[in-house]
């Protein structure tokens, strides 16, 4: 049946797509086949030209993956195909919890298969294509078949705790279940790498040598207690370069990519990870946490304001009111604060980014982090003139002039 909700969740939906066109629109009138002067020394002549074609093949090629999804999306609340898949479960059982699982774990399902083909086309001809590929297809085909076991798990037990709460307490389920989903959360954040990360990547110590030492000798000048360095093994997908911090207390780790080693100084990985260390010195990693809790809890708390209204489910094709039916609609609602949310998290991260740099060049690190983020940039082929309102909307870091200008500055 539709409804003002069902109107609400098309209109929402098409605005978005809507939306994405338009940032993409004005990311190309910013391309040019002559190089912009502020780029010198960072792309030579024909590395520019490489980067420019390679940056018009990916947005032809969003467009048409992003043109396909939105027209599947479309049907999909046009014809009500939610409630077809509802009808078709109850055919196999009456269980709450096992339509719930059955029908987020029919979309999943769904989703995955349809980006297959995209995946595939993105690694296997566009990335090999500009010589950034290393994924075999054993490799890309078990990716995808763990990635799909671990979003049936995660996405099981999160919407278990949330619908076993929501059946003894009713409408004031929001609370036990933010409880719920945040120890999960954190959980899974705290042992990522120990956890997540081995399905997927080798991850080794550092071995004793020269970078090592230079690594502990900056890690006791700043005062920071490492003692877990680890490679990881990302070239077995990638020629692409990047390094991250994870964990808390004892936990936590520096992960550096093996094709970082390769592709940097000694200097340069000591400014990349000084870097991480602002992160952790900063408290940035603990600054974030709150962020996701708050917006889980709102987001809950709002579900359970329009969960029981039965519109939900028909706005989405639903003959009997349900659950899942209810939470799909309202994530569909929802998704215009979530993109609000998403914005302040970006501003935070960018922030926090500055902060992380001046850091490091607080320790004399400033030019070899300019240096080290100019040969990641390159190698990857990074388009470094965003249009601003792009920068403002998506980016979670600021782009590499504007952190090279601020670096200089500091």
């Amino acid at each position: 049946m539709r409804n003002i909700y069902f109107y609400l969740i098309i209109a929402f939906f098409v605005a978005d797509f809507v939306w994405e066109q338009i940032l993409s629109y004005l990311d190309r009138t910013r391309m040019s086949p002559l190089m912009p002067k502020e780029l010198e020394g960072i792309y030579d002549p024909a590395e520019y030209a490489k980067q420019q074609t390679y940056q018009n093949e990916n947005d032809r090629f969003d467009l048409i993956s992003g043109g396909f999804s939105f027209a599947v999306g479309m049907a999909f609340l046009w014809y009500g195909w939610a409630g077809w898949i509802d009808t078709f479960l109850r055919r196999y059982t009456s269980s709450h919890i096992l339509l719930l699982l059955g029908f987020f774990g029919v979309l999943i399902f769904v989703a995955w298969l349809i980006q297959i083909p995209f995946d595939c086309y993105d690694t296997f001809v566009i990335e090999q294509k500009y010589g950034f590929n290393k994924t075999t297809p054993r490799t890309f085909v078990t990716d995808k078949l763990k990635t799909l076991a671990l979003t049936f798990v995660l996405t099981g037990i999160l919407l278990t705790i949330v619908f076993v709460v929501y059946e003894y307490t009713g409408k004031r389920f929001w609370l036990l279940a933010w409880a719920g989903v945040s120890v999960v959360s954190l959980i899974i954040a705290f042992f990522y790498s120990e956890w997540i990360v081995p399905l997927f990547n080798k991850q080794t110590p550092l071995e004793e040598g020269e970078l090592r030492s230079a690594i502990e000798a900056f890690a006791e000048k700043a005062s920071f207690p490492l003692h877990n360095i680890y490679i990881i093994d990302g070239s077995k997908r990638s020629t692409k370069s990047n390094a991250y911090f994870t964990g808390f207390g004892k936990k936590k780790r520096i992960v550096l990519f093996d094709t970082l080693i390769d592709d940097l100084s000694t200097e340069e990985i000591v400014a990349v990870l000084a870097h991480e260390v602002g992160h952790y010195k900063m408290k940035h990693i603990f600054y974030m946490i709150p962020i996701p809790l708050a917006s889980t809890a709102f987001m809950l708390w709002a579900l359970s304001v329009f969960l029981d209204n039965p519109a939900l489910a028909r706005a989405l094709g639903g003959t009997v009111p349900s659950f899942h039916l209810g939470m799909a609609a309202f994530s569909l609602l929802y998704s215009p604060l979530s993109d609000l949310l998403d914005l302040a998290v970006n501003y935070l991260s960018r922030k926090h980014e500055y902060q992380a740099d001046t850091f490091a060049a607080g320790y004399g690190l400033g030019d070899a982090l300019i240096e080290s983020l100019k040969k990641i940039s390159s190698k990857s082929l990074v388009n470094l003139t965003p249009h601003p309102i792009v920068v403002f909307c998506d980016y979670s870091h600021p782009t590499l002039l504007q952190r090279i200008h601020h670096i200089q500055k500091t």
